[in-house]
């Protein structure tokens, strides 16, 4: 870029704005990529954040724009940004701020704003809110740029806070009395600074590693669970050199798929029953006893011992007792567990290593018989077992997946053999958050990116498809319509005709959508079709759409928690819901 575009001649003054000196910071700073919808007061800043050479991808919800940011901070290990408009605008981003947050995803995300001086004063400005201390119970922090000399201080402290420590997410407030500042050129370039990338890293102590490796050499059955934080310190070659010394089995977390191949032969994932119940001391890196696993009780050796590597010592003991805490970051970490090897020897014995795979190929063969089993209309795992066979010969892409049934089953069913791979609601469990996810790993990484969801879940940024075919993205959406939340064949209880409240639109044609942007659509009612269509679609690598036709019936209330919804005590729904048709065996309400 030429001098003149970032200058302005003012009564013989070289003058620089704040759109221009904030874009010039994020560039700085390695940024290369902002989502975002644009308005007031940010629409000149998008436009020449792009003419400077930032790529701008314009989203149709701020949500999504904010997911697409979080996903490439995933993918990379370095933060995009997110750009919303002031106050609707901003509360819209609000809610994948935090998911991002709770899952540890660096992102920041810039929010226009109204005038300080008359929000503050309650006024009643246009779109006033304050934003900036609205935003800090979603975020890690929270700045606001009421002067254009602090742009890049709040840039090179976003920088640092996204990435350092548990990554998450920063919110930067630009009211539209700081957009309108100017300052001289020259004096912005001599004060523009970078933060120093990428974070230190935290060794922990060695007495706790010593400690790790102890426990582990004393144990009868060993296992290791791989969370997402394992995929988010790209730790994939010090993990599997781990397992190859030590043969200790291990139980990968849903974002940690890949990060050690799922084909493995020490991955107890088709026997995680026997592999939690059974293991005495358990190696946790980068996942927390939260409530995906239970908070470490129900389903566990209650006699387990828990060694924790984790970079914040604040989730240590959040739920139950550690034995063994190992604070720092997992890359260090586990370069010193593999060092102390040589001093503490660890093996897993190969009676454990047995019967894990012996409970694995039991239920692989129960799995291979659901998947393949042929029923038309299809129920979840035919359908899933299809688009594997594609997966299978495509393991470069990246998938990302949301839904209740089509979640938890494509978890379950579709194997992942690169770390960072796939994407999914993670911790906080929040649905709409997948194509957000499709649009930021095309951009960041150029890979082709496989979309499964249900129809519920694709319904909540349905609409971003618009945005895949515009940028022309290599992203093929697939959505298993069963005509409902959960299911669609839900009854009404009263007498008024309207659809249950979980009843959706069956008979839909949702691959029209792509059609009307110009992408390619197909409808899939078999399992072979699906096959077909998928590897047709992933193929071409343009904007696709396979609609695959689920049986109306097929699926369960809340998936593969159900316990999580609550039941009431009188009337029909005690027992089981009343619905039209049974459903295939095993997926029964």
């Amino acid at each position: 870029m030429t001098d003149e575009t970032t200058t302005t001649s003012v009564q013989g003054q070289n003058l620089t704005d704040s759109p221009h000196y904030l874009a010039q910071a994020l560039m700085a700073n390695g940024i290369k990529n902002m989502y975002g919808v644009v308005g007031i007061p940010v629409t000149d800043f998008a436009r020449i954040a792009q003419g400077m050479g930032m790529r701008y991808i314009g989203m149709r919800h701020e949500e999504d724009a904010v997911n697409a940011a979080a996903a490439e901070g995933f993918l990379t290990g370095k933060p995009a940004v997110a750009l919303t408009v002031s106050a609707p605008g901003f509360l819209n981003g609000l809610a994948a701020l935090l998911e991002a947050t709770t899952n540890g995803f660096p992102v920041i995300m810039i929010g226009g704003s109204s005038s300080r001086n008359v929000v503050d004063m309650h006024e009643g400005e246009y779109e006033g809110l304050d934003q900036m201390n609205y935003a800090k119970a979603f975020c890690k922090e929270s700045f606001r740029i009421d002067k254009i000399e602090d742009i890049p201080l709040a840039v090179a402290r976003a920088m640092h806070i996204a990435c350092s420590g548990r990554p998450g997410a920063v919110y930067i407030d630009f009211p539209d009395d700081a957009v309108a500042q100017t300052m001289d050129k020259d004096q912005a370039t001599a004060n523009l600074w970078t933060a120093n990338q990428p974070a230190p890293v935290m060794p922990p102590a060695q007495a706790s590693i010593d400690e790790a490796l102890k426990l582990l050499s004393e144990a009868k059955n060993p296992l290791m669970l791989v969370g997402k934080g394992a995929a988010l310190a790209q730790a994939e070659d010090e993990l599997q050199e781990f397992v190859k010394k030590t043969d200790i089995p291990f139980q990968p977390m849903s974002m940690a798929k890949g990060v050690i191949p799922d084909d493995d032969p020490h991955c107890t994932a088709s026997a995680r029953g026997l592999a939690l119940r059974t293991a005495d001391v358990v190696l946790l890196v980068g996942a927390r006893l939260n409530w995906m696993l239970n908070f470490g009780e129900k389903g566990w050796n209650p006699n387990v011992k828990f060694i924790q590597i984790e970079i914040d010592p604040n989730e240590i003991e959040n739920a139950r007792p550690i034995a063994c805490p190992v604070v720092g970051d997992i890359k260090s970490a586990m370069t010193m567990l593999n060092a102390g090897l040589e001093k503490t020897p660890v093996k897993a014995s190969s009676e454990w290593l047995g019967a894990i795979q012996s409970e694995s190929q039991k239920n692989d063969e129960k799995f291979a018989a659901r998947i393949n089993s042929g029923t038309v209309p299809m129920g979840h795992y035919d359908a899933l077992g299809a688009i594997k066979k594609v997966y299978d010969q495509n393991k470069d892409v990246i998938l990302t997946n949301e839904g209740a049934n089509t979640l938890d089953d494509c978890r379950n069913i579709i194997d992942i053999y690169q770390p960072r791979h796939r994407l999914d609601c993670g911790t906080w469990g929040v649905m709409g958050c997948a194509v957000g996810y499709s649009i930021g790993a095309a951009v960041a990484t150029g890979k082709k990116v496989l979309y499964i969801g249900g129809d519920s879940g694709f319904g909540f940024d349905g609409m971003e498809v618009e945005v895949a075919c515009r940028y022309n993205l290599p992203i093929t959406f697939v959505v298993l319509n069963n005509g409902g939340i959960y299911r669609g064949d839900f009854e009404n209880l009263g007498k008024d005709g309207d659809p249950s409240p979980l009843t959706l639109s069956y008979d839909a044609h949702y691959e029209k959508m792509i059609e009307a942007f110009g992408g390619k659509g197909y409808y899939a009612t078999t399992p072979d079709e699906v096959e077909q269509m998928v590897g047709e679609a992933v193929a071409s690598g343009k904007p696709s759409f396979v609609h695959v036709q689920l049986a109306q019936y097929a699926g369960k209330e809340s998936g593969h928690i159900s316990n999580l919804n609550p039941k009431p005590v009188v009337g029909p729904l005690v027992d089981s819901e009343m619905t039209s048709n049974p459903y295939i065996e095993g997926a029964h309400m």
